[in-house]
């Protein structure tokens, strides 16, 4: 089952998208402040600026992990879909064993796409479970998927999965990369999410992907 709250980053950014103009409510927040300079990771790959962390109980999204966030990303908790049926509302949020919980705009950045956080704690996200078993299970339920490549990487010091794909996407009639990675957690699991409204924007936003991976650690008590 492909997941219309990332489907419609694609399909629907002329007319707004899940999140991007008032369709999910919750908290919001800007990256905060402690800006730090940008570098290259692994691979050469740049790594966005940092300013503020994102994850703590005193920041728009509660999570079992925290991770540094880009300069100018705006990370809100996603907590429901304003005048939608229950079920329906519910079938949006979730993905295989996690829930959507937290969207980060790149927007207020200059970009069009997210990255987008998902927890759960039962069945496949539970403790315990591998970081890969987590990612598949999570794959599962995207459709349209090809050139499919995971690998075992680390999230900061937490062990993690990754995969990088190509989605054939039926409602724009063409290809883009996304990216997903995946940790494990005393709380269970962590998915990281990043599609983009085409490839370029895709890699264009890679520094803030990045960035969240090289700096995610385990929650504070």
């Amino acid at each position: 089952m492909r997941i219309p709250g990332r489907a419609a980053v694609g399909a629907a950014v002329a007319i707004g998208v899940i999140g991007m103009f008032g369709g999910l409510t919750g908290c919001s927040s800007d990256s905060g402040d402690g800006d730090k300079g940008g570098k290259s990771g692994k691979g050469g790959v740049e790594v966005a600026a940092a300013s503020g962390e994102l994850g703590g109980r005193d920041t728009a999204c509660a999570l079992p992990v925290r991770f540094s966030l880009a300069k100018s990303w705006k990370a809100e908790a996603v907590k429901e879909v304003e005048g939608a049926d229950p079920e329906l509302g519910s079938t949006l949020l979730e993905q295989g064993p996690v829930t959507l919980v937290c969207e980060i705009d790149a927007k207020p950045a200059g970009h069009i796409g997210f990255l987008r956080v998902w927890t759960g704690d039962k069945g496949k996200a539970a403790a315990g479970t591998k970081p890969r078993q987590l990612l598949k299970a999570f794959m599962a339920g995207e459709k349209h998927v090809r050139d499919a490549r995971y690998s075992e990487v680390k999230a900061g010091d937490l062990p993690a999965a990754e995969i990088s794909y190509i989605l054939d996407d039926p409602d724009l009639d063409e290809s883009k990369r996304e990216r997903a990675l995946a940790v494990m957690t005393p709380q269970g699991g962590v998915v990281l999410h990043l599609g983009g409204l085409d490839s370029e924007e895709h890699e264009a936003m890679l520094p803030a992907y990045e960035l969240a991976k090289q700096t995610m650690a385990g929650a504070k008590g």
